[in-house]
């Protein structure tokens, strides 16, 4: 059985989640920001994981509905450590397209 795009995408970016926030620690960013991005940015592909095995269609539109707000969480965090330049400019807009592709696909169910 084959992913769905959603999960590969989801999943890969998470992966970059994970990496930037290990640089975020590197530099002594503050740690309460690196957590809340963290969570926020791999919950998005655990919820879309998880919808796909919902046991209802409202179990499954409810777990995408959960993702999308973690997509909008994860957008604020970033623009807070973006805000605060412990991101460049590069890392933002970079992180941010893949962040709002991922919305957008969410939208689209």
């Amino acid at each position: 059985m084959t992913e769905s795009p959603l999960i590969i995408k989801s999943k890969e970016f998470a992966l970059t989640v994970i990496k930037v926030c290990k640089e975020l620690r590197n530099v002594k960013c503050e740690s309460a920001l690196i957590n809340q991005f963290l969570r926020s940015g791999t919950s998005i592909g655990a919820n879309i994981t998880e919808a796909e095995c919902g046991f209802s269609e409202k179990d499954f539109l409810f777990k995408m509905q959960i993702a999308y707000k973690e997509c909008s969480e994860t957008l604020y965090w970033l623009e807070l450590l973006y805000k605060t330049n412990y991101l460049t400019q590069e890392q933002f807009n970079s992180i941010k397209v893949d962040c709002e592709d991922i919305k957008y696909l969410l939208t689209s169910i």
